[in-house]
């Protein structure tokens, strides 16, 4: 894979219905540029915010039917009104992305799980809407997974995320396993860090898993692709346990071998 950003999710895929793949790729334009913008380097925050304020304006005028003039918005105003998309859940990344550049700890898990709702459950939604597919249980599933989903791309990227500043892991649970921000700086994946890292793995798998039904919800394409997407997430958590939980030195990457057994387990769904 790995699991990183939006490429967690199909972009024009050729398992995804031919008629679909321009939404799904508009989408994906949107998602990613807003994220790109809340992660600009050396870029002060109060740019990236005022960025980001656009992007809120725009989907202000798609929403008051007023054409707006930058083209990616034009494309995406036409995919929310021939699909009916909620406009709220353009508004919800664009949400998350604004906390990225504001906050950089997490008290807790439920704060967390709070961020992934908008940061990556809108995603799964919205694609849902495009196949009309959006029962309660299917929505709360979808939920699950994209969830999990981000939830595998911290995981991975601690050492990453630190550069920039951030800390998805919960506080609360650094100071339960006794890890501090030090250790992060560091790289020590001793004994406490294992265990806290093994301890995300655990209840990011559950998380995947109690998603993992909404496969047979969803027509042919889409049901192999989301099969694929869960069991590659899935296979991520299990290559950071073979590293020992280590991710400063080897950020588990999907090979051949991976790919082959994320085909088969997905046969097997």
């Amino acid at each position: 894979m790995p699991v990183d950003h939006y490429e967690n999710f199909p972009v024009a895929s050729l398992l995804l219905p031919r008629t679909l793949r321009q939404p799904v790729e508009v989408i994906y334009r949107f998602a990613r540029s807003a994220d790109d913008l809340a992660d600009e380097g050396d870029t002060p925050s109060w740019e990236r915010l005022q960025r980001l304020a656009a992007y809120q304006e725009n989907l202000d005028r798609i929403e008051a039917g007023t054409p707006p003039d930058d083209p990616l918005f034009q494309e995406l105003a036409r995919v929310i009104a021939a699909y009916r998309l909620p406009v709220q859940l353009f508004r919800d990344l664009l949400d998350a992305f604004t906390q990225d550049v504001t906050q950089t700890r997490y008290a807790d898990y439920p704060e967390l799980l709070d961020y992934c709702r908008r940061s990556a459950n809108p995603v799964g939604r919205l694609l849902l809407h495009l196949f009309g597919r959006t029962g309660p249980e299917q929505l709360e599933q979808s939920d699950c997974i994209c969830s999990a989903l981000q939830l595998v791309n911290f995981w991975q990227d601690v050492a990453i995320d630190w550069q920039k500043g951030r800390i998805y892991l919960p506080l609360e649970d650094l100071e339960r396993f006794g890890v501090g921000p030090a250790d992060i700086a560091a790289g020590k994946a001793h004994a406490g860090w294992r265990r806290l890292l093994q301890f995300q793995v655990d209840r990011t798998r559950a998380l995947m898993l109690a998603g993992a039904p909404l496969v047979h919800h969803l027509p042919g394409r889409l049901g192999w692709e989301i099969r694929f997407t869960v069991q590659g997430g899935l296979r991520i958590l299990e290559r950071i346990e073979q590293a020992g939980h280590d991710v400063f030195r080897q950020r588990p990457v999907l090979g051949l071998r991976d790919w082959l057994a994320i085909a088969r387990r997905s046969l097997t769904m």
